[in-house]
């Protein structure tokens, strides 16, 4: 079946190719600036009678796409600059076009600006749907997580420091409930290397958050939620470059360029990271203890020593753009590697020496898109990649360590061993290896000016071996295999109507996934010793649907809702275990089902003078069956610290989430948001008819009220003409939470209370920036996981260079 649908895209891929000229369409790119060349931002550029428009950036750059050839018309507005208009014959590829305009004299108050931002556009489709825009950030010391961290109803859970796992909670779902995709591809075809950290702000456009109604162009089993990073995909030709230094010997360095010929569209973007961190911070309280030679409790602070994590990665991508047959075609190559310590297993309660994971990826991918294939309104879109993902798990270290780094020793004064010989069970230098297929095609069509068909399918294929080379040369010959595919369609009809005030956009999806696991077994027959193989095979079919609604009821006031019987396929690591996470295998775990429901509003921005502002509020539910989650075992200290993934029964979270944006003059800027549910286990009684103990009881590990609130105030001209002083605070607040279901004070993290401050200056070419930042002022105790706590007080400096129009 999977070669079916692979021939099926690769068929509609050639047929893109075949498709014969027709209108030709060229590319106009300029720049808008008043007298002294100062470019002037966010400038709508709209070709006349047509929905052909963009928006200039801070240093009024511009570029329209698909412009058809002839004589047009192009109108430059602004509640800054008096209207222009310019007439251009258009006649070649590629047309340059500066604009020189004049500031506005008339009273700003009685200007309104009605074109919608692409922010705003989707934000107001009826999905609960957060869009971040990245620009602002994206030169200071954050990384990604960190930015999804501050935004409403989503919550970052990550196991310590720099490169340690990280999963996602959106409005009460969490783990692989939440799907990650860069340019609508999930993220695990990449591997381990390569993770949201890994991907620095300033590479990308925006970052779309959708919160338990995932639409249809996604096409995957997010049950919970989708985050999808936007790439920047500006063709001009630039380089940018920055480094970090921080605490905990903190390093992180990126650079991205992109060079594009003008005459034949040839088109090359690369970029490269590099991350280290020793992760050395300090840990404290009542889940960093010694266990003395008695058996006591000794409670200590102490750094962490076995926590380093360092990656390395770049891309590459060849192609073209905005030629005829396409607007655009990459061939890429995506490698990335990282190395990781491991301090403890799921709790923090024993710390290993010694334990240690690498891993490698190399990714090949074809990138194919085009508007108005063969028909004008069809769109076209093919992803596809192959990818090798290798992982070793290292753990050969037989002592037992305390918080200081010492060996434990008995009442006896002598080292102690640790059970089964190593830090985390038997001994182990476990080789696991991935290939990873992945194919998505798409088709958009709109058929009419306010209706639009929506196709997508998505294949997603994985084989891993693993061999222990630990084990003897006979044992190594009784590895199993094992294989996961899935295949999901998706179709949606969107609709708009009464003046685009009504937005609806219905759609159904169709699930299938293929298990397959080989057990090779020792059979012995009258003496003599052969190899069988024992296969087991587990195929799952299953559908799904939902809807989203808007309404404008004002012109700034929409009404939202939108509702998904979703569906979420188990994950190959929740099937087949995850050694370097401390995840054993689950062949039996069935996939989890969730009713969800979003209603809400949306208002703003509005404009008072100088002063604009705007808000949010929605209410949801998440009715979910056979929810998975990681086991929780109350026994801190077991010396085997590894669980699997198990279904749960019958869960649901309701909850809220609100927010309040604040700006005045372009200086100051205010953001206010909360998140509250309350999610509990809704299953009363067992199979054999007995009453659960945790019934109607808050689902453990799970933060459920998180408040964010972040400041920034904007200097000019300070030290020189043209140059920009930001300062910024930000407050997190975590309410404490249960890390397993006993209910008792020794198993509750305490309230967070997270204070962050930095500064970034702007240098007057724009070309150079500096920033500085403390995370964690008062270095407070943060935790996610299992009590696992995360970094305190850290500095950061950063500097950033960028060159546009090479």
């Amino acid at each position: 079946m999977k070669y079916y649908y692979l021939l099926t895209c690769l068929l509609i891929s050639c047929c893109v190719f075949a498709q014969t000229d027709g209108v030709r369409f060229a590319t106009l790119r300029g720049n808008v600036h008043v007298e002294g060349d100062t470019g002037v931002a966010h400038v709508t550029v709209r070709i006349k009678n047509t929905s052909i428009a963009t928006l200039s950036d801070e240093r009024g750059h511009f570029e329209l796409k698909n412009v058809p050839y002839g004589h047009q018309e192009i109108s430059i507005t602004s509640v800054e600059i008096q209207p222009k208009s310019v007439k251009l014959h258009v006649h070649k590829p590629v047309h340059s076009l500066p604009v020189l305009v004049n500031k506005a004299i008339f009273d700003l108050a009685e200007v309104q600006v009605k074109h919608k931002t692409e922010k705003k556009e989707i934000e107001t489709q009826g999905f609960a749907v957060n869009v971040i825009e990245t620009k602002e950030v994206a030169n200071r010391n954050f990384q990604t997580n960190e930015l999804l961290d501050r935004t409403v109803g989503v919550r970052v859970r990550q196991n310590g420091g720099l490169g340690s796992s990280v999963s996602y909670n959106l409005n009460g779902m969490s783990g692989e409930s939440v799907r990650i995709f860069i340019d609508g591809i999930p993220i695990s075809t990449y591997g381990a290397s390569f993770s949201l950290n890994s991907i620095p702000p300033a590479l990308i456009e925006r970052i779309e958050v959708y919160k338990g109604v995932i639409p249809a162009h996604l096409s995957d089993d997010a049950l919970g939620g989708a985050i999808n990073v936007i790439l920047k995909k500006g063709m001009g030709n630039n380089l940018t470059a920055s480094v970090s230094y921080g605490s905990f010997n903190t390093l992180q360095a990126t650079i991205s360029g992109t060079h594009r010929n003008a005459k034949s569209g040839f088109t090359v973007k690369a970029s490269g990271f590099y991350n280290h961190s020793d992760n050395d911070y300090e840990v404290w309280g009542k889940f960093v203890r010694n266990i003395l030679p008695n058996g006591r409790y000794d409670y200590v602070r102490a750094r962490r020593f076995n926590d380093a994590y360092k990656s390395i990665g770049g891309q590459v991508e060849v192609g073209f753009t905005d030629v005829k047959w396409a607007d655009q075609f990459f061939v890429g190559y995506n490698g990335s590697s990282d190395y990781k310590e491991i301090q403890h297993g799921t709790y923090m309660s024993i710390p290993y020496k010694g334990r240690f994971t690498e891993s490698e990826s190399h990714v090949l991918s074809l990138n194919y898109r085009k508007k108005n294939l063969l028909v004008d309104g069809l769109e076209f879109t093919l992803s596809g990649m192959s990818s090798n993902r290798s992982q070793i798990v290292v753990d050969t270290v037989k002592w037992n360590y305390n918080w200081f780094g010492e060996r434990s020793v008995g009442l006896d004064g002598n080292p102690i061993l640790r059970p089964g010989g190593a830090q985390q069970g038997a001994p182990t230098i476990n080789h696991i290896n991935r290939h990873v297929i992945t194919f998505r095609a798409g088709i958009n069509y709109d058929f009419h000016q306010n209706h639009r068909l929506v196709l997508n399918h998505i294949f997603y294929n994985i084989d891993r071996d693993q061999q222990d080379f630990l084990r003897s040369e006979s044992e190594r010959e009784f590895i199993g295999t094992r294989n996961l595919a899935k295949h999901i369609t998706s179709v949606a009809y969107e609709l708009k109507a009464f003046d685009s005030k009504l937005k609806a956009n219905v759609f159904g999806k169709y699930y299938q996934q293929q298990i397959d696991k080989m057990d090779p077994v020792l059979v012995v027959t009258e003496g003599q010793s052969s190899r069988r193989e024992n296969r087991t095979a587990n195929a799952k079919t299953t559908t799904g649907y939902g809807a989203a609604l808007s309404y404008a009821l004002l012109p700034n006031l929409y009404v939202l809702t939108s509702a998904e019987k979703a569906v979420r396929l188990p994950s190959e690591g929740e099937v087949f275990g995850s050694p370097g996470e401390n995840i054993v295998e689950n062949f039996g775990i069935r996939p989890e089902v969730s009713n969800n429901l979003n209603v809400g509003f949306r208002a703003g921005s509005y404009t008072t003078g100088q002063h604009k502002y705007s808000f949010a509020l929605s209410g949801f539910i998440r009715d979910t069956r056979d929810k998975i989650v990681q086991r929780v075992n109350p026994r801190l200290n077991d010396a085997v610290q590894t669980d699997p993934f198990e279904n749960l029964g019958k869960t649901k979270s309701i909850g809220f989430e609100a927010e309040a944006n604040y700006s005045y003059k372009n200086n100051l800027t205010i953001g206010l948001s909360a998140s509250k549910f309350n999610s509990v286990f809704n299953m009363r009684y067992d199979p054999n008819g007995r009453e659960y103990d945790y019934y109607n009881r808050q689902l453990p590990n799970e933060p459920f009220f998180t408040i964010n609130n972040t400041i920034q105030y904007s200097f000019k001209d300070v030290l020189a003409q043209q140059s920009r002083l930001n300062v910024y605070y930000g407050f997190r607040f975590v309410e404490r939470f249960y890390t397993t279901w006993l209910v008792i004070d020794d198993f509750r993290t305490p309230r967070q209370y997270i204070q962050d401050l930095g500064a970034s200056y702007v240098l007057p070419n724009k070309r150079f920036i500096i920033s500085a930042d403390i995370k964690n002022i008062f270095d407070q105790q943060a935790y996610d996981n299992f009590a696992v706590q995360k970094p305190g007080r850290a500095f950061y400096l950063k500097l950033n260079y960028s060159i546009n129009n090479l």
